[in-house]
């Protein structure tokens, strides 16, 4: 796919921390109940911290209880999902679809949402926005 943003890796890692170059751009995980957006409970937005692409609504944001943030559902079109094999198991990887950069994975094991679905995000991966 093509992204509207294309840097470098060069150029990610001047505007990235290491950790969040590692999980955007490099597709690692944050440990569990480590995430400083893990407990955020106010209205407002979640946006993509490599590139801004507003994601997520806070009205979707429900506690899994996985140990990291959870979304039912992303705005339309600001994701993109990817067959992922790694680990020895088949899941579905989330993308921010402006920049490429990996955000978590999505699992249709939430019966208690309206989709079904669990967005389960990384908190390095997003940048929170207060209404």
């Amino acid at each position: 796919m093509t992204y509207e943003v294309t840097w470098t890796d060069a150029q990610w890692r001047e505007k990235l921390s290491a950790q969040e170059f590692s999980v955007l751009r490099q597709a690692a995980t944050e440990r569990p109940w480590t995430g400083e957006l893990l407990d955020e409970k106010r209205e407002g937005t979640y946006s993509c911290r490599a590139c801004g692409n507003v994601l997520f609504d806070a009205g979707t944001k429900f506690d899994s209880r996985c140990g990291w943030p959870s979304f039912y559902q992303a705005k339309e079109g600001t994701v993109e999902l990817i067959e992922d094999r790694a680990l020895g198991m088949v899941r579905t990887e989330v993308r921010c679809a402006r920049c490429g950069s990996h955000l978590g994975h999505v699992f249709d094991d939430a019966p208690q949402t309206p989709t079904g679905d669990r967005f389960c995000m990384n908190s390095v991966s997003l940048e929170f926005t207060p209404a």
